[in-house]
């Protein structure tokens, strides 16, 4: 049996794609009030307003390429068993080779239907408009995790962390809880490293590795093949 590596990806290995992130200095958040954008409430209130902004970043999502760190990673599968856990909603990882990715904030290029949220749909085309819906006649959404919504696939990612032999943690502030929690669930013996250009708190036992995702993660990932 393979070794298995988990990779754990946030905003940060998106950013150098070209994506804004939410949080950093410049991101989404800055251009938008987040209770107008990103929670059911404001689903409920303005409908509109959340298809055009999230019309947007699907459209920079389409637009955008993997970058050197997507590359890397989907090489790992040469010589490990890798499982990708994201918190990124953007579909670059898979684009780049990786054959098993969780989202666990959900999916940009699908939508879900609003009153039955099992109900996922991938998109034929890049915009979501009021007025589309499901086969029950309801109202489609973007398939994305929203504030005051649940996590996605949590008991999946905790059981492939615990079994990890590697863990690789990229570009996240681990800011976004209960996601940013999955760090802890490594083993002990597990190698675990942590690739960011700033972190506040280097999560126990973890290899702190400063610097950009696109510059890190080709290097130990060669290492690792090695």
């Amino acid at each position: 049996m393979k070794d298995k590596i988990v990779v754990f990806t946030g905003a940060g290995v998106s950013a150098e794609s070209g994506l804004k992130t939410f949080r950093d200095m410049g991101g989404l958040w800055h251009e938008y009030r987040l209770e107008d954008v990103a929670s059911p409430q404001a689903w409920q209130r303005d409908p509109a307003t959340v298809l055009r902004f999230y019309n947007e970043r699907r459209k920079g999502v389409l637009a955008a390429r993997p970058n050197a760190a997507h590359l890397a990673i989907a090489r790992l599968e040469e010589k490990y068993e890798v499982v990708v856990i994201t918190q990124n909603i953007d579909d670059l990882h898979e684009r780049a080779g990786s054959s098993t990715v969780i989202h666990v904030h959900g999916e940009i290029l699908k939508a879900r239907n609003t009153v039955a949220p099992e109900r996922i749909y991938p998109l034929k085309r890049p915009l979501i408009e009021l007025g589309d819906l499901c086969e029950r006649g309801s109202q489609l959404r973007p398939d994305v995790v929203w504030f005051g919504e649940a996590v996605r696939h949590m008991d999946q990612a905790e059981a492939h962390f615990s079994t990890a032999a590697k863990v690789l943690a990229i570009g996240t502030s681990l800011s976004v809880y209960p996601a940013a929690g999955l760090v802890a669930y490594a083993p002990f013996s597990a190698e675990r490293c942590f690739v960011s250009p700033e972190l506040q708190e280097v999560p126990r036992g973890y290899r702190f590795l400063q610097g950009t995702a696109t510059a890190v993660v080709p290097p130990l990932v060669e290492e690792w093949l090695r």
